[in-house]
């Protein structure tokens, strides 16, 4: 089985910061580790390793997160698994996120990725709304709280695939690569290109 080997780094807008993510996509599953540093809303460094089962559902995602300001840093950590759809949260059973085959973690693209490639939405610009739950993990605090979304596939831009995401009150049309990474997600996140 093939693997690709793939390196991503991101302008993150909100956090005025950066991201990169380093993943292997090996048939229908994905693996990755990736590293974010902010200022927004306080200076945080984060990291972070990401496992998914077939179709892409996430399995496992860890995070640590050291933030704050000189004298006042803290560290928090994060191991969120997805067995068979029974989610769990540090080891206690979270049954609010059962039933979601994603996490999502905040102000992380890479994360866009797995919805995504399970559905080709990045191939099939003529398909319906996807509707998910989606196991929503908010930076710097590593608060988790299920969330729906909605993931529309719309009409490339010529070779550039785009996928409108909505969450509530929320929507932003999301262009993607043909690995189904983001290339660009207008108010996020801008991938830089070498």
């Amino acid at each position: 089985m093939i693997t690709h080997r793939l390196v991503r780094t991101w302008e993150v807008l909100p956090g005025e910061g950066y991201a990169t993510a380093w993943a292997e996509l090996t048939g229908r599953r994905l693996g990755a580790r990736g590293r974010a540093v902010a200022l927004v809303p306080e200076p945080y460094w984060l990291t972070y390793t990401l496992e998914t089962g077939e179709d892409y559902v996430t399995s496992r995602l860890h995070v640590t997160v050291d933030s704050g300001v000189a004298g006042d840093a803290t560290t928090r950590s994060l191991d969120l698994r997805n067995d068979g759809g029974r989610w769990t949260v540090d080891g206690t059973h979270r049954p609010d996120l059962d039933g979601a085959l994603d996490c999502d973690l905040g102000l992380c693209p890479l994360t866009n990725t797995m919805p995504v490639l399970r559905h080709d939405l990045h191939r099939r610009p003529d398909g319906g709304p996807h509707d998910f739950l989606t196991a929503w993990v908010s930076v710097p605090d590593l608060a988790v709280s299920a969330n729906r979304q909605t993931y529309t596939p719309l009409a490339p831009n010529g070779n550039i695939a785009r996928v409108r995401y909505s969450s509530g009150d929320f929507h932003s049309d999301i262009e993607f690569d043909e690995r189904g990474l983001v290339l660009d997600y207008p108010e996020l996140a801008t991938a830089l290109t070498r």
